[in-house]
């Protein structure tokens, strides 16, 4: 049992508290308002761990990136908001709706919490629905709140932030199993990335396994997720979840864009590495440039939440045109990296390429200014390579090793790894067929997110050329 904050021991039984916080406060609530957006608000109700006492903060994640510890009293208002909205799922939401589940929020609460005024209540509501909504929106936040950083948040979590699920390998039937053969690919050449991939039915196992553990975010990824032809119903089966898809953009007709948005995909991000033809070619190993610029279009053109990433080398490193021909387009969202030095990335063909940190710092100044001026958000994702005092000057995030914490990933074959491109060390486990609970609390798991919680700022797979 959870014990019940001395405060509500007065006007209501511990066994009728404590029966009340065992049922809701077991799993993580979710509900999303305006699935097919605009303004889509996601939420993930995450309570502490069980043997954590009561008075310890529950966290709502607001669309899959902010993090914001609740108390007692706030997390069983947003709780009850929660189950009134889903009363709604698959219905539009407008003013009487959202009024009408306000109204029922409350009468619940003040059951549950009945030293509460009705008015207290109902202001407090209005407080946290309006926060959520600032929140989401990007907008003003008029309520003080403190968001908690990933390193605060690793004792209280029974599982990461988000799951990679690799779902497309790079090799099937022995041969290659890409429409791209990209130069600084982390997955090629890796033993993990060329499993026999899942099907179906196993992939939609371990996405009921990934929100039984609380796990509020996946991302589709590969190898090429858009080769796998049942990628649309896999994205249907995870609407629980944040969903994002991480792709070269070749496939992404306007049809393949609208069956996209249909399956109620959250974001999408596509890799383009130039605004020169040539370069991005190049770069992905195939003439595929006109196809990923038509993809880029496509998702735009359909709503899709769309985001571009950029890997860094000596070849692409006047970002700032390609800013340029992204911002022509209406892209508002991008990041940059520098290279993950493994798979064909550890190759003398990649590491030729690779820029040195103060080279990616004089092209991140630049880049950061552009986008500043013309209303673009940018983000530098490769921790290690940038000194961190220069992230605070410029006013953007400071990239950290999230291994084991904030994220983990499943590779083809259901193995679980610390992320995405650790592929080259013995699994932690096997989704399929292992516990979640011994994966997550094993030794090495657990040394992993020690390291990763500190946020150094340090990649432990980075090779230093």
């Amino acid at each position: 049992m959870i014990p019940v904050p001395k405060l509500f021991r007065k006007t209501k039984t511990v066994r009728q508290i404590e029966a009340y916080m065992d049922d809701t406060f077991n799993q993580v609530l979710h509900t999303t308002l305006n699935p097919r957006g605009p303004g889509v608000i996601r939420i993930h109700l995450i309570p502490p761990k069980k043997e954590e006492n009561a008075l310890n903060p529950s966290i709502a994640i607001i669309n899959g990136t902010d993090i914001v510890p609740v108390n007692f009293a706030f997390a069983v208002i947003l709780a009850e908001m929660i189950r009134e909205t889903n009363h709604y799922d698959g219905q539009a939401i407008g003013p009487e709706e959202i009024q009408s589940i306000l109204d029922k929020t409350a009468e619940n609460v003040k059951r549950i919490i009945p030293v509460f005024s009705k008015k207290r209540i109902q202001e407090d509501i209005i407080q946290i629905y309006t926060t959520m909504k600032q929140i989401a929106y990007r907008e003003q936040v008029t309520t003080d709140i403190h968001y908690m950083n990933i390193g605060e948040y690793a004792e209280y979590m029974n599982a990461p932030h988000r799951m990679d699920v690799m779902v497309s390998a790079m090799t099937k039937d022995g041969r290659w199993h890409c429409n791209q053969k990209c130069v600084h690919c982390y997955a090629a050449g890796q033993q993990l990335s060329d499993e026999a991939e899942l099907g179906t039915e196993e992939w939609k196992k371990i996405l009921d396994k990934c929100r039984a553990a609380g796990i509020p975010q996946v991302t589709f990824t590969g190898g090429e997720p858009t080769m796998r032809e049942d990628l649309f119903e896999l994205i249907r089966y995870a609407r629980w979840f944040i969903s994002r898809l991480n792709t070269n953009g070749i496939k992404l007709t306007p049809e393949y864009c609208k069956k996209l948005h249909d399956a109620e995909l959250d974001s999408v991000q596509i890799t383009f590495y130039s605004e020169d033809p040539a370069v991005h070619n190049r770069l992905v190993g195939a003439p595929q440039f006109d196809n990923t610029a038509a993809g880029i279009d496509n998702a735009l053109a359909e709503g899709l939440s769309v985001s571009i990433n950029t890997p860094l080398c000596t070849l692409n490193r006047d970002y700032v045109k390609t800013l340029e021909y992204l911002h022509e387009k209406g892209v508002i969202y991008v990041t940059c990296s520098g290279l993950i030095t493994t798979g064909n990335a550890a190759q003398d063909a990649s590491e030729r390429l690779q820029l040195t940190g103060e080279e990616l710092e004089a092209i991140l100044r630049e880049a950061v200014a552009y986008c500043h001026a013309n209303g673009m958000e940018i983000a530098f994702t490769s921790p290690g390579w940038i000194r961190p005092e220069v992230f605070e000057e410029l006013n953007i995030p400071s990239p950290s090793c999230g291994a084991c914490l904030s994220n983990m990933a499943i590779t083809p074959g259901g193995n679980v790894v610390p992320c995405q491109s650790w592929l080259s060390d013995a699994p932690l486990g096997n989704m399929l067929t292992d516990d979640w609970a011994g994966i997550w609390d094993s030794a090495v798991c657990t040394e992993r997110r020690s390291f990763s919680s500190e946020m150094t700022g340090e990649c432990p797979l980075r090779r230093y050329c």
